[in-house]
């Protein structure tokens, strides 16, 4: 039990980390008239090509880059559009309001609204990567970036990445049921226990009036003091070492090489299995496992997002058709409005309250999940179960997970326009 606690605030750590990044991307797109300028030209041709050419075009396509046949529905319709923008528009409430897990519900929205679930992992990989371009402040990061540390932690995540790849193409191929089965499996794992520790947390915090927010959640300094973990795995001298945090700790702090190629290389994996691009577990493996200093994690994950989600999202999936570029512009942009929204709603809403609607966000994506998987199971025979009712639990499913998705937007949009008065003068006064 204590593992699964553990393992459950690894996780969390890592979801607000990327929340962190996610906002920072948004403050820095939103505030700068030439990323403005780059957004439109992503979204022009898109939205332009494709009411004026896509239902030509595809038809024209060969299977292997996407047409109809193979990845159905990957073609361009003003519904399509409109409904990424909402799937964006929700993973940014959540981001911006919870400061955790927001990206977590983007692949089982689309799954639920019939994408297929390599589909939806490259979509999701490559607005991710989109946004990391658009938005990266490397260049003001660079004097808190090891970059040795950063380089061979790259290394291992590109293998990571490739693997993660190929295992979803080749599932992809010999059955694309199997395939959506097991990136739901991964789903249903991760956000279950995920959603249970927030669940807990949420009731152990209402019952002793405990006030804070989800962003306060943790507790723990974040680097600045070595645990257990770090110390041992620093103490093993596996050549090569690599030196880091000299401006932290007089002469720096060193760790084998090989725990960061590990690192990276479950890093690169998860984020190619599951289109999350990987930030979720870079900070915490980082600050928790290898004992660097939470000032040189910020800037090395930056930097490695950018390069992990676009090797993953270009050479594992784009190049292969499995990616729905409208989609991906779409929730780029509604990404970008929630991020914003959800985080001014922070200032009037009470963080106990926020916690509860995280836990009600994870664990609607685990119901989602979970109720999906017994019909592809079913559809592969390794399960008993009759097609009606595998239909019957899907769509419940999919009604709970957009009705509580649903309802939290309109709550937090709801709260944001009975507010806007008192947040102005706030940010007056500010």
């Amino acid at each position: 039990m204590s593992f699964f606690k553990q393992w459950a605030q690894f996780m969390l750590a890592g979801a607000k980390a990327h929340a962190r990044w996610e906002k920072e991307m948004s403050d820095n797109i939103l505030g700068s008239p030439k990323r403005l300028m780059v957004l439109g030209l992503f979204l022009l041709p898109v939205i332009v090509g494709g009411i004026a050419f896509a239902d030509q075009l595809v038809s024209e396509i060969p299977d292997v880059l996407g047409g109809k046949k193979a990845y159905s529905p990957s073609f361009f319709t003003t519904g399509i559009f409109l409904a990424s923008i909402l799937i964006g528009l929700g993973a940014g409430l959540i981001t911006g309001c919870i400061g955790a897990g927001g990206g977590f519900i983007i692949a089982p929205a689309l799954m639920s609204a019939g994408i297929k679930g390599i589909l939806a992992v490259g979509t999701d990989l490559f607005h991710i990567f989109a946004k990391a371009i658009m938005g990266s402040v490397i260049h003001r990061k660079l004097g808190n970036i090891s970059v040795p540390l950063a380089l061979i932690f790259l290394i291992g995540a590109i293998l990571g990445a490739t693997c993660g790849g190929v295992i979803n193409r080749v599932l992809y191929e010999i059955n694309p049921v199997l395939s959506d089965a097991f990136i739901t499996t991964i789903y249903v794992l991760m956000l279950g226990l995920l959603g249970m520790y927030a669940l807990t947390d949420f009731l152990k915090a209402r019952s002793r009036g405990d006030a804070g927010g989800a962003h306060d959640h943790g507790g723990k300094s974040e680097g600045a003091d070595l645990g257990s973990l770090p110390q041992k795995l620093q103490g093993m001298r596996i050549p090569p070492m690599v030196t880091f945090d000299k401006d932290i700790v007089p002469g720096g702090r060193q760790i084998s090489s090989v725990f960061l190629v590990l690192s990276g290389a479950l890093v690169g994996f998860a984020a190619a299995i599951m289109g999350v691009g990987g930030g979720f577990l870079t900070f915490p493996i980082f600050v928790y496992v290898l004992g660097v200093s939470s000032m040189t994690t910020v800037g090395t994950d930056i930097f490695q997002i950018v390069f992990t989600a676009g090797y993953a999202a270009v050479s594992q999936y784009a190049i292969y058709g499995f990616i729905f570029y409208t989609l991906a512009m779409g929730m780029l942009l509604g990404s970008l409005i929630g991020i914003q929204i959800g985080a001014m709603v922070t200032k009037v809403v009470s963080g106990i309250t926020i916690r509860g609607f995280y836990a009600m966000a994870v664990l609607a994506g685990f119901v989602n999940r979970v109720f999906a998987l017994p019909g592809k199971l079913g559809a592969m025979d390794i399960i008993s179960i009759a097609p009606a009712t595998a239909k019957i639990l899907d769509t419940i499913g999919i009604w709970a997970f957009f009705i509580v998705i649903g309802g939290f937007g309109v709550w937090v949009i709801g709260t944001f326009l009975r507010n806007i008065k008192n947040l102005k003068k706030a940010e007056v006064a500010s």
